[in-house]
């Protein structure tokens, strides 16, 4: 007991030192220079600075509207309620994950809509980047590709509804229904022909757990979940009709 005091002390003190030292290189060592970052906001002195200005402003609005015009004004509502009812029917709730199915979802938008957003581009924003026609006429001839593809995808009831809701005058032609009427009638259109298009992709799928109930009931196997039995056969009978590839046929023929 008396030789291990000594040499607590000494250790004590040896760590002393190196926390010294180790402070002092510390406080020696030269210091890393950080960058500076700095945003100006100062006042347009021209017109040309007060267009860009607005032109910056225009597109910072769009682009934050953006996923609101895809799901809203596109295909992507129908195709993606379809593929998360058939995934429900067949009774795997987490497979294909979510992201699988809204990757789907998109690059299915992306090929219907794609002669849609070339005419966009042709029609609208090429001549108005190249300054041949203004702002507001490159918005109209914008709009006018994506209001005759929604114009074909909105029933006739549900467009009378909310022409009716918005208490105006009955449009003599399709140019006389504006776009803030278009809109949810076209939704409400989308949504509709989904839960019709999943209607017919389930009743297969309840027939086989209707044959697999029956079955197990005859069989007096009344405790065994009916559902850890059918999901095999209906997973091979979605296997053997190629069920994915008609599923997506069907979608894209769909909007034809």
């Amino acid at each position: 007991m008396k030789r291990m005091v000594p040499r607590g002390l000494l250790l004590m003190g040896i760590l002393a030192l190196l926390l010294v030292f180790s402070s002092e290189t510390a406080l020696a060592a030269p210091e890393i220079a950080l960058p500076k970052f700095g945003l100006q906001i100062e006042g347009a002195e021209t017109p040309q600075d007060t267009a860009v200005s607005l032109q910056i402003l225009f597109m910072l609005t769009i682009l934050a509207l953006a996923p609101s015009i895809l799901i809203m004004m596109t295909g992507f509502t129908r195709i993606v309620i379809v593929l998360s009812i058939a995934r429900h029917a067949l009774g795997i709730q987490q497979t294909p994950p979510n992201q699988v199915l809204i990757g789907l979802a998109l690059f299915l938008t992306f090929f219907i809509m794609a002669p849609i957003m070339g005419d966009i581009y042709e029609d609208a924003y090429q001549p108005f980047v190249e300054g041949r026609i203004s702002q507001q006429e490159a918005l109209d001839k914008g709009m006018a590709p994506l209001r005759e593809f929604m114009f074909k995808q909105t029933y006739k009831k549900d467009m009378n509804l909310f022409v009716d809701l918005a208490k105006m005058e009955r449009p003599e032609t399709l140019e006389d229904i504006p776009t803030h009427v278009l809109i949810p009638a076209f939704i409400v259109s989308e949504l509709k022909k989904a839960f019709q298009m999943g209607f017919l992709i389930y009743i297969p799928f309840i027939v086989v757990d209707m044959v697999v109930a029956s079955t197990l009931m005859s069989m007096g196997m009344m405790m065994l979940p009916p559902i850890m039995i059918s999901l095999p056969f209906k997973i091979l009978l979605f296997i053997m009709v190629d069920g994915w590839g008609m599923i997506v046929k069907t979608l894209v023929t769909s909007f034809k």
